[in-house]
């Protein structure tokens, strides 16, 4: 009697790894709740999960543009890509901040009761320069350095021999990393577990109306604005989000979007993105196209503006999109991200007071998990529209560098 060949314990992990990466936050948030002094403890899970991921970053970032480029016969077509999807994150940008401003106007979340509200130190505030910004952001060092190699080998009439061991390669780097995506439900457990046992659900209730506001309005731009863009190019914005729903699960539990980024790369490639799109659009998006940053960063400053009853007239509002515009790209690149370029921000604008970001403080970690949402959701948005516009989506063929089960995202 023959037995059916039993399925490596692998195989079962990868397709319940949504189920248990949520299982590991239910349990971190009670164990924050009931034990927290034991949940504190539990930080070093989620950052070493989330410093084992970016070892692999520039590995993803480098090998799959090398690929992508070298092996794309028309290189203006790389340039097009590129502009395209710089225009596309400049406008989607500018879209998001507007409306974290609008948003921020109607709802009114500032005018709240002082009183009981979070203080504390506030964290070394750095200005924004371009130089430090590319001088600490490997990901667009690697990626510079990628399209140049890219470049050269397409032109080198050894191509056809060195391509095989770059494939290679990259195949051995995705494989590597898909193993270690197995730990996934530790890093949330230790990000989450941390986060509710360091400040605690009750700290919350002050500033509950900021985060609600936060939060729904990037509900709505995900579902309105994000919805209807990929509706303009015939997608499904509840079909993508729920072919990422394990990436999603992942920044919710670490609160950082780089955790997801090499995972999110290999599914848009399943889905059918080309590789050179998606080596190219992701990793720049990362830095430029932070759409829940955004949100968050305009909203925020229009919160302090309330609380200290600041009036706003319309040039000053102009000017503090115009600010955002700039300092919101450094949120890869500057320790502390968002809240630290928020500081920036303030700084630069010179009418609200820098102090009153200790009222932010407190609850800051909590909306880092939105903002990072949002950006992974926009970042993906961008990479598919963009390839469909450049007949650079084949939902029919898989490019990614391991295979899986999931099929392609339906048109």
């Amino acid at each position: 009697m023959h037995t059916a060949p039993r399925r490596p314990v692998t195989n079962w992990i990868s397709r319940h790894l949504t189920l248990l990466v949520l299982i590991a936050l239910v349990a971190a948030v009670l164990l924050g709740q009931f034990a927290p002094a034991t949940a504190v403890k539990m930080q070093f899970l989620g950052k070493d999960f989330i410093t084992i991921i970016t070892w692999f970053i520039p590995f993803i970032i480098f090998l799959t543009i090398v690929s992508g480029i070298s092996g794309m016969s028309d290189l203006k077509k790389v340039g097009r890509i590129g502009v395209k999807a710089l225009v596309y994150f400049e406008v989607v940008t500018t879209l998001s901040l507007t409306i974290g401003i609008l948003l921020a106007y109607l709802v009114k979340p500032g005018r709240i009761d002082k009183r009981g509200l979070p203080t504390g130190a506030l964290p070394t505030i750095s200005k924004f320069s371009w130089a430090d910004f590319f001088a600490h952001n490997l990901t667009l060092q690697v990626l510079i350095l990628a399209i140049i190699v890219g470049i050269c080998l397409s032109l080198n009439k050894h191509r056809e021999k060195v391509l095989p061991y770059v494939h290679l390669a990259t195949r051995w780097v995705f494989t590597a990393l898909k193993y270690v995506m197995f730990l996934a439900p530790l890093g949330a457990f230790g990000g989450m577990a941390y986060t509710i046992g360091k400040y605690g659900i009750r700290t919350l209730k002050p500033l509950a109306m900021l985060m609600g506001t936060v939060y729904g309005t990037m509900i709505i731009f995900i579902f309105v604005v994000l919805g209807l863009i990929m509706h303009y190019f015939k997608f499904n914005i509840w079909t993508y989000l729920k072919d990422i729903r394990e990436e999603i699960l992942i920044v919710l539990g670490t609160s950082s979007s780089e955790a997801a980024q090499p995972s999110l790369m290999a599914k848009l490639e399943r889905m059918g993105c080309s590789q050179p799109v998606v080596g190219l659009v992701v990793p720049t998006g990362y830095s430029f196209n932070l759409d829940g940053t955004s949100i968050y960063l305009s909203m925020s400053v229009i919160f302090l503006a309330q609380l200290y009853n600041v009036q706003l007239s319309f040039g000053e509002l102009l000017s503090i999109i115009g600010i955002l515009m700039i300092t919101s790209k450094g949120a890869a690149g500057v320790t502390g991200s968002g809240f630290t370029v928020l500081a920036s921000t303030l700084t630069a604008l010179q009418k609200i007071p820098v102090e009153g970001l200790a009222f932010l403080f407190a609850v800051d970690k909590f909306m880092s998990e939105a903002r990072a949402i949002t950006n992974i959701i926009g970042n993906g948005v961008a990479t598919l529209v963009i390839a469909k516009s450049e007949n650079e989506f084949n939902p029919g063929v898989s490019t990614a560098a391991f295979p899986d089960d999931s099929p392609p995202l339906p048109v």
